[in-house]
């Protein structure tokens, strides 16, 4: 139950890719429903506004993620992420990272510095900052989500195949990588949906049973928006549902009511 709000951060970061025209624009909303077996654990949203840096409008993308009910009294999350990055190039500017997990909490900013190749942390509850070299093509978590949306092959894998990318998290960089399972269509309260199945490969032991312990349903339409997510946890496991949605590019496609 307590790592509710590591599946918050998944639905921010795997929601899947294609770098053609965007699969998105400013004003789109998405709101997921995360269950802990029959329980309404709490909810995760993302919203995509605009912003400027650098004398240039970027996207300004803001994820939440908290718990409701008695999951709050149990264990309470209030998780707020954001990126500003790039409108053309995907690149990210500058992460916040302000969370609550039961206690365990994190208030930091970081500020990517694409010409030298570098990310300038400040950790606001120790009162530190730290210079990081990262590579030229690296994305921080939110950033991550969008431009794997717009990748160039995702519409091309073959199932089996993976995409992976270079992805900065916790003062570390690391490889994200995603591997495509297949298609199937999925029962939502939309009605049935189209989707692409990915399983992205994360650490195992502190959070999940094994590398291979997520797996993500996105809409196999234009708007490759997270349909569901399933973990399975060291104790028991998580699902997370569409539960609302506004703003998107393209018609969201449902096969049949």
């Amino acid at each position: 139950m307590k790592k509710l709000a590591t599946l918050a951060v998944l639905f921010v970061l795997t929601n899947s890719f294609d770098q053609r025209e965007n699969a998105y624009t400013t004003g789109e909303w998405l709101k997921m429903r995360i269950h802990y077996g029959v329980v309404n654990a709490g909810y995760a949203t993302l919203e995509v506004k605009e912003a400027t840096k650098n004398n240039k409008k970027v996207h300004h993308v803001i994820g939440k993620g908290w718990t409701i009910g008695m999951t709050k009294f149990f264990f309470n999350v209030d998780d707020n992420y954001e990126s500003y990055f790039d409108k053309e190039t995907g690149k990210p500017y500058q992460f916040v990272r302000k969370i609550d997990e039961g206690g365990y909490t994190k208030n930091q900013v970081g500020f990517f510095n694409q010409a030298k190749n570098t990310v300038l942390v400040k950790d606001y509850k120790h009162d530190k900052e730290k210079t990081l070299s990262v590579p030229e093509e690296v994305q921080d978590i939110v950033s991550s989500y969008y431009y794997l949306r717009n990748h160039p092959k995702i519409d091309k894998l073959k199932v089996g195949e993976s995409i992976a990318i270079d992805m900065f998290f916790d003062g570390e960089t690391t490889k994200f990588k995603l591997k495509f399972l297949g298609k199937e269509d999925i029962s939502t309260k939309f009605g049935k949906v189209s989707c692409l199945i990915f399983r992205p490969y994360v650490q195992a032991g502190r959070v999940f049973q094994e590398e291979e312990s997520l797996t993500v349903w996105v809409s196999d339409d234009d708007n490759k928006i997270p349909i569901r997510v399933k973990a399975s946890l060291a104790v028991g496991s998580l699902k997370a549902d569409i539960e609302a949605f506004k703003g998107l590019k393209y018609s969201f496609k449902i096969k049949s009511k």
